[in-house]
């Protein structure tokens, strides 16, 4: 379909007909469920109401990074005040996250620098979480700063597991492009184990998705439910129990990853 990517009032149908192509929404890798379920119905418009704006796709994209660390990091305040503000920042990332793509293509404006900012937005705002859990389970405030203690520690642990995770999926990038083979589709067949083993253990794992504790969405999430614990307790116990649980997850989570790029076709 050929547009004008110089009209900033576009339709719904036509914005929707270039800016979320079937192609795109369908990648095996790239799309929350919550984008499928709700989300990619509310970007349109949110995307309709930015053109007018002029606002590049990089600058909604410094938007989604900004909303996610400020999210992430109201975590520890407020009894239920501050998750509940996290659990809403992450909804307004992920929202953003279409809709900077959505603005891209529309205007036919694509780049590095649009691909490397959104890493980095996910890669801040997945590692600020469970940093932020750590400091709630540990009663931080900011009239106590240095009041830190294992938890907070505990969180840092996880946030660096975290940052490796993430690390493995990109690895697989440079390491091809290293070899000067091409990029992979974005299909479940290249992300599959070639050991029946390990892809047996690999699906029964899909129905219990704990590694999807460690996704801003979901992690928001459970720190809300932690905090919603706290509250009925009177004390930081629900938080507390969260920090220590994610720390073997995100072990797992991580082994999980780097054995199942290890044994899948991605560096064939």
């Amino acid at each position: 379909m050929t547009h004008d990517p110089t009209n900033d009032r576009p339709s719904i149908a036509e914005l929707k007909a270039v800016a979320q192509p079937p192609e795109h929404i369908a990648r095996y890798n790239a799309e929350h469920w919550a984008g499928a379920l709700y989300i990619r119905h509310l970007s349109i418009y949110a995307t309709r109401a930015l053109l007018p704006t002029h606002i590049t796709p990089n600058g909604v994209t410094w938007l989604m990074i900004l909303v996610g660390v400020v999210g992430a990091f109201a975590i520890p305040f407020g009894g239920l005040v501050g998750p509940l503000v996290a659990v809403l920042a992450m909804q307004l990332q992920i929202l953003l996250d279409c809709s900077d793509g959505e603005v891209a293509r529309w205007r036919q404006r694509f780049s590095p620098a649009g691909i490397y900012l959104d890493r980095i937005g996910h890669y801040l705002t997945e590692a600020s979480i469970p940093i932020a859990i750590g400091l709630r389970a540990d009663d931080w405030s900011l009239a106590q700063p240095a009041d830190v203690g294992g938890y907070t520690v505990l969180g840092l642990v996880v946030a660096v597991i975290v940052l490796v995770n993430k690390a493995f999926t990109d690895l697989v990038v440079v390491a091809r492009a290293k070899t000067g083979r091409p990029l992979l589709d974005d299909v479940a067949q290249t992300a599959a184990s070639k050991v029946s083993g390990i892809a047996a253990v690999r699906r029964a794992a899909g129905h219990l998705p704990f590694f999807r504790a460690f996704v801003a969405v979901e992690a928001s999430l459970l720190a809300l439910a932690a905090a919603v614990v706290d509250v009925l307790r009177g004390d930081l116990l629900g938080t507390q129990v969260l920090v220590v649980v994610m720390v073997p997850l995100a072990l797992l989570t991580a082994a999980g990853h780097l054995l199942g790029v290890l044994t899948s076709s991605r560096l064939d």
